[in-house]
C-alpha cells in the first residue's frame, strides 16, 4: 500500500521522522553496543536519519528498507553526500514482503513503523529471528500515557496500549525489555511543528495541486488532535528487546 502523499510533503523538513533526538539515538547506539563490526537492519528507513547517524557515530553497517520512492531517494542522496555509502545501503521495497535472513544482524530496528507488519506484536515476531542470539530488537512505538482517554479524543481507536502493556508484548515474545528511551515534550514539539511548517509552506506554493485539499484536511485534523489531547496523552519511546544468548 503506497504511503499517502501527505507524509512526503509534511516530512520534507525532517532529519528524524519520529519524535526523538540525535542525542537519544546516540544513546541507543551505546545501549546496543554498536561498533565497526555491527550489522543493523532498519525497517522503514525513511529519509535515512537514524541509519546515517548510527553509521557515522559507531561506524556500523546499516541496511535499510523503505517503501516510499521519495524517502528512499533522499536517503541515498544523503548517504552519498555525507560519505557514508560504504556503511549504509538503502533499498526500495515493501518490508512486509521482503524475505529477511535469520540471525544475521546485531540489531533490527523499526522506528515508528510497526504498521508495516500490522502492529507491534507482529513486528517483534518478525524481527526477532533476524538478530543473532545476544542481539536486540528495537521498536519505536507510541503508547498511551494514561487512560481513560477523553470522550472527544478523535483518534481514540489507534492501536496502542500503555507503557507497561507495550513492554508485555515484547516479553510475551520471549524478549526481555532491557532499555526504554522515551520522547520528551520538546521531541514531540519539534516533530509535530516541522509538519506544520512544511505543509503550510507547501500549500502556499501549490494551492491548485490535485492533492492540496486532502493534505490541508489531514494537516488541520492532526494539528487539532495534537493540541487538544495528543501532547498530553500520547507518548512515544524506543523499546529495546534482548534476544537471550542460547
Amino acid at each position: 500500500m503506497p504511503i499517502p502523499r501527505y507524509f512526503v510533503v509534511a516530512e520534507s523538513l525532517h532529519e528524524l521522522q519520529n519524535p526523538i533526538s540525535d542525542e537519544k539515538l546516540v544513546l541507543l547506539g551505546h545501549r546496543l553496543g554498536l561498533g565497526p563490526a555491527s550489522r543493523v537492519l532498519d525497517i522503514a528507513s525513511g529519509r535515512g536519519g537514524p541509519a546515517l547517524l548510527l553509521a557515522r557515530t559507531f561506524e556500523c553497517s546499516v541496511e535499510g528498507i523503505e517503501l516510499s520512492p521519495d524517502f528512499h531517494a533522499t536517503a541515498v542522496e544523503r548517504a552519498a553526500a555525507r560519505g557514508l555509502s560504504h556503511l549504509v545501503a538503502f533499498r526500495l521495497g515493501d518490508a512486509a514482503r521482503e524475505p529477511l535472513p535469520n540471525e544475521e544482524y546485531d540489531a533490527a530496528l523499526c522506528l515508528g513503523a510497526s504498521f508495516v507488519y500490522g502492529g507491534l506484536a507482529a513486528t517483534v515476531d518478525t524481527l526477532a529471528p533476524t538478530v543473532r542470539p545476544g542481539g536486540h530488537v528495537v521498536v519505536g512505538e507510541a503508547y498511551w500515557r494514561r487512560l481513560p482517554l477523553p470522550d472527544d479524543y478523535e483518534d481514540r481507536d489507534d492501536p496502542f496500549t500503555t507503557l507497561d502493556g507495550t513492554v508485555v508484548i515484547f516479553e510475551s515474545a520471549g524478549l526481555p525489555v532491557v532499555s526504554v528511551i522515551a520522547s520528551s515534550e520538546d521531541d514531540w514539539d519539534r516533530y509535530e511543528t516541522l509538519h506544520w511548517q512544511a505543509v503550510e509552506e507547501w500549500l502556499a506554493a501549490n494551492p491548485d495541486d490535485r492533492d492540496a485539499d486532502d493534505i490541508r484536511a489531514r494537516h488541520e485534523r492532526w494539528k487539532r488532535v495534537y493540541l487538544r489531547h495528543g501532547r498530553d496523552y500520547l507518548g512515544w519511546a524506543i523499546f529495546v528487546g534482548w534476544r537471550r544468548p542460547v
